[in-house]
This record gives C-alpha cells, structure tokens and sequence, in this order.
C-alpha cells in the first residue's frame, strides 16, 4: 500500500474517532442534564381509589361440628368390628361386638338366682294361708304368725332384688353390642379385633364418628388485642396448606368466654362456621383465617409506607384542636382502626407546579384515616386523588437535599 493510502485511511479513523468520542459526550452531558432535573431524594406514590378491607388474622383448627367418641361400658375382648377409617354409618347401627360368654352366663345365673327365689315367694305364700288359717283358729300364737308373714315379706324383697340383677345381667350383656349413637363417618378407628378393653375407672373409647363433614367448623384461637373487634356473623376468609391456592369462606357463629392461657398469651376461641360440598376440606387441618371486621369499596387510599416517613431535621406541627391524634393500641395494629374511630396522620405531598412537574419541595398535610388492610388506608380528607406523596426518602447529599443539607442522622430515612 502506498503512503497516500495510508494516510488516507489514518485521517478517516482520526475522524470516526472525533465523531464518537463526541457523540459520548453529547449523551453523556444530557443524560447528567436529565438526571439533575428529574433525579429526586423522594420516591412517591399516586392516591388512588379502590377497595380497603379490615381483617383480623389468626390460626385454628378444622373440625367436625359434632365429634362423637363412641366407647364401651364394660370390659372384654373384642370379637368384630363393623366398620372401619371413613366408613359411612347410620345412626343404631351396629359398629362392634365384644365376646360375650362372660355375661350370657352371668345372666343364666342371674335367672336361676330369680327362679329359686320366686319358688321360696311361693312357698312362704303357701305358709302364709296357713298359719293365718291356724292363728284364726287360735291353734298357734300370734308370734309364730307374725314371724311367717315377715319371711313372706322377705321372699317378696327377694324377688325384687334378683330381678333388678337379672336386669343388670341384660344389659351388661346388650352392651356387648356397640351401635353407632349418631349418624356421620368413622374418622378414627382405636382398637382392633382381638383386643382387650378394660372399663374399670372410665369408658376406653372405640371408634370416633363426626356427624357430618359437608358441615364442619373453625375453632381459631383469636388474640385478646383483637377480640374486641369480632362479632358474630362477620365473613372469614382462610386456606388450608393442602390447598395454599383456593380461598374457603365461613362465618363467625360464636364467641367463647373462656380465655386460654398459653405462656402468658390470652386468646379466645372464635368457632367459625364453613360449608364443606365438595368434601377438600378435612379434619384437623390448621386454617389461617382473616375475620373482614370492615370493608369499604372504592374510596381514596394511601399507602402504608406514606404513613410512616418522616422528613430530615422535620419540625412538630401543632394540631388544631379538633384534629387531636390519638396513637393506636399497638404497633402491631398501628394503623388499623376501625371504621368509627378515625384519627388524623401527616402526609408528605410534592405539589404540581402550573407547567404540570412535581415540586422538589415536600409539603406536610393533615390527613384523616380510617381502616387500613396492612398496605393501603383509606383516607377521609385533607387529600384527593392523583396527588402524588412521598412514600420513601433516598440517600441524599447536601447539595441535592432541596431546603439545605440533612441532619446527622438523615439520608434513608423510613419508620
């Protein structure tokens, strides 16, 4: 190649060179241009309409509405079992049978015992007649008649009393036969056949039967901060870990008195009631419920982040006298009052200026609130939709924090 080519090609590569390394700077010097006018030390949010629902949560558990514990009053060995894990029963059917040779023999003792003593009733009867007829005739004294009558008397009793075991002898042995007191499905199955049960001190249970699974209940353990706010027929939402996809709904039916202590924790049982058709749910399984105490559709809300920023080296604003702030029960349940306690809250806005961009300069407002569902709360007045509020302050410097720099302990600031 020759030197004109050479220096040819060497002043087109100077060229393209120049025309990049100024194209960069172009963008470069815009993107910082662009980045001064629009980068901001507050991140905001639009107040925005939509629907806000107060819920209260808890965990319990799902049982049948009546669970029976079908056990036995008398002690043997188990001869047949009927039924078995989930087997359909009716009511008075019978579910078992323990051996019953035992107590038929006791009760062929016990009729035995009533024949011979009905035979002395009849003989003490007979000598009854007897000596009244003699003692009429005045061939016996009164205390040999009055002595037969007591042995009649005697014979009377006797008879009673062995009847009243032929009875117990009966019934000992129809408890042999075990029948279903309640129409549902076997859930638990306890003995097997073979097995010896002993009713000595109390009743060893047999077999547990619900009634019916298509209807069956929660019984959640409610906290005592948030007993106050359930009342009976409010709607529940919860889900089961079988089914993490799928929302089941219930409704509150009863409230129990009796507080259950738990290393200091107070809680109420809240029984819910749930509508089980399609058979998914099951006995036992741990639901994570939400009672709705409130719900109010499409109302101007804020969110939750919005309530908690506080600006660098920000001054107390004094309340008017009728927009006092009262501080929730909890910090657990800050901001989830309910719906006929509202209370005041300060509110960051970034004003709109008349050419439609966002002042740099936060303005504090009061803002009335209501209830909250965790993420958003729903807010009365002293603010209106579309405004744009300040939900998180960003690391600053001093030469970009609008109003000076930022106190010793600003920069990312968020309670």
């Amino acid at each position: 190649m020759s030197n004109a080519k050479k220096i040819h090609w060497v002043r087109w590569l100077l060229t393209l060179l120049v025309l990049g390394g100024a194209v960069a700077g172009g963008y470069y010097w815009y993107e910082r241009l662009r980045d001064g006018e629009t980068n901001s030390p507050y991140v905001t949010a639009t107040v925005s309409r939509g629907d806000v629902t107060q819920v209260v949560t808890a965990t319990g558990q799902l049982n049948p509405v009546t669970n029976v514990l079908v056990g036995c009053q008398i002690s043997g060995t188990i001869q047949k079992l009927y039924v078995d894990y989930n087997s359909v029963v009716t009511g008075n059917q019978v579910v078992a049978q323990i051996e019953p040779s035992t107590y038929l023999a006791n009760l062929r003792q016990s009729l035995a015992d009533l024949a011979n003593t009905k035979a002395q009733l009849e003989l003490a009867q007979v000598n009854e007649v007897r000596s009244r007829q003699l003692w009429e005739s005045r061939l016996i004294p009164q205390s040999d008649y009055d002595q037969v009558v007591a042995l009649l008397h005697q014979a009377q009793a006797q008879v009673i009393v062995k009847s009243a075991a032929v009875q117990r002898a009966q019934t000992d042995l129809d408890r042999c036969t075990i029948y279903s007191p309640i129409s549902g499905i076997v859930i638990d199955r306890k003995v097997d056949v073979g097995q010896t049960v002993a009713a000595s001190f109390n009743a060893p249970t047999l077999l547990i039967i619900a009634n019916e699974l298509r209807d069956m209940q929660i019984d959640a353990n409610v906290a005592e901060a948030d007993i106050g706010l359930v009342t009976v027929k409010q709607s529940v939402n919860f889900t089961v870990d079988a089914h993490p996809y799928q929302t089941f709904h219930g409704e509150v039916v009863q409230i129990r008195n009796a507080p259950i202590t738990v290393q200091n924790v107070v809680t109420y049982d809240t029984v819910i009631k749930v509508s089980n058709d399609e058979l998914r749910l099951k006995p036992g399984m741990t639901a994570n419920i939400s009672i709705v105490i409130a719900e109010h559709k499409n109302v101007v809300r804020v969110p939750n982040a919005a309530l908690r920023v506080k600006m660098p080296k920000e001054k107390k604003m004094e309340l008017p006298p009728e927009t006092e702030t009262r501080e929730p029960v909890s910090k657990r349940r800050q901001g989830m009052q309910r719906q006929d306690q509202p209370v005041w809250r300060t509110l960051y806005v970034l004003p709109r200026g008349a050419d439609g961009k966002l002042s740099q300069k936060p303005k504090p407002v009061k803002v009335r609130t209501s209830i909250s569902d965790g993420a958003f709360t729903e807010a009365l007045e002293g603010i209106n939709e579309g405004d744009e509020i300040v939900t998180f302050v960003k690391q600053t410097s001093a030469s970009t924090m609008p109003g000076g720099p930022p106190s010793p302990v600003s920069g990312m600031r968020r309670f």
